[in-house]
């Protein structure tokens, strides 16, 4: 893979995304900074990109594309190949938070929750894997959370939502290891970002009058997770020396966070049982990533 790489950014309107693509295009790697609705909601954010990249002479390019429409992602993947002739990272960070106690969240919004943060990735990887495959290389990167590994209570879609981009990003790394192309996941912990006050709360709040105290729990963890809060830019420096490791180095798992939370913990159980399934069925070999011999064809 080349020193200098292109990379796909999803949801780089604001927050992380935005971020990923200021300190890795400075760094000399050339970004498509993606995010949806340029002409309407995303006018302003798409313009302030475009007038720093010239600005500051920074190989960012924005596209349109909606993580939720096939079709977009499509035409905004094919763009990116046409003006660039290849996509060496794909940085699936679409994705937003529903604010609640469970039973308060409606099917629809749990729904429409997953059809971003989760069927998102899908639609982004399935779009991106037959170039990578034609080139023998390659990165899936997925931004997860902590709360991709514990439970927040009032935030159980969110997690459930990071639970299932995790469990597929990890099949991916086995899948793909022997094409020469890498899955990996950032978890960070609750960073200074848009993403709070972008939050969307529960829709049916009447089903939550029997809770009592239990309807604090939104308000109490929101507020806990402001206090802690640190600032972005280190997940962006994490951003940034992942994908300039080099192919078949990377870590699966990377924590990024002001607070552990346990996670690294549960992170490394998970790699030790993970690695007895692996034997265990016999997969071992199968799933290790072979540098510089990269095999299967499209």
């Amino acid at each position: 893979m080349n020193s200098k790489q292109v990379v796909l950014i999803t949801g780089s309107s604001t927050g992380f995304g935005r971020l990923f693509a200021d300190t890795l295009a400075r760094k000399g790697h050339t970004v498509f900074a993606t995010m949806r609705d340029l002409g309407g909601r995303n006018a302003n954010n798409a313009s302030a990109i475009r007038a720093l990249a010239e600005k500051d002479s920074l190989p960012i390019y924005v596209l349109e594309l909606d993580v939720t429409d096939d079709a977009s992602v499509e035409r905004a993947v094919d763009a990116a190949i046409g003006k660039a002739g290849r996509i060496d990272v794909a940085i699936n960070n679409a994705g937003y938070v529903v604010s609640g106690l469970a039973e308060a969240v409606t099917t629809r919004q749990a729904q429409r929750l997953m059809d971003t943060n989760f069927f998102g990735s899908v639609r982004v990887n399935r779009a991106v894997l037959p170039h990578m495959r034609r080139q023998r290389s390659g990165v899936l990167m997925h931004i997860s959370s902590g709360a991709g590994r514990i439970i927040a209570p009032s935030m159980g879609f969110y997690c459930a939502s990071k639970f299932a981009l995790e469990a597929l990003a990890e099949a991916y790394r086995y899948e793909l290891a022997a094409q020469g192309i890498e899955s990996v996941i950032v978890e960070p912990g609750p960073y200074e970002t848009p993403v709070v006050g972008n939050m969307v709360r529960a829709a049916d709040e009447a089903r939550t009058d029997t809770y009592g105290a239990a309807k604090q729990i939104p308000a109490k963890i929101n507020a806990a997770l402001s206090s802690v809060a640190g600032n972005a830019q280190d997940v962006a420096d994490a951003v940034l020396r992942i994908i300039e490791t080099p192919a078949g180095e990377k870590q699966l798992r990377y924590l990024v966070s002001p607070e552990s939370f346990g996670v690294d913990q549960i992170n490394a159980l998970s790699e030790q049982v993970q690695a007895r399934v692996l034997e265990t069925f016999g997969l071992a070999a199968d799933t290790r990533f072979l540098k510089g011999k990269a095999v299967g064809s499209i």
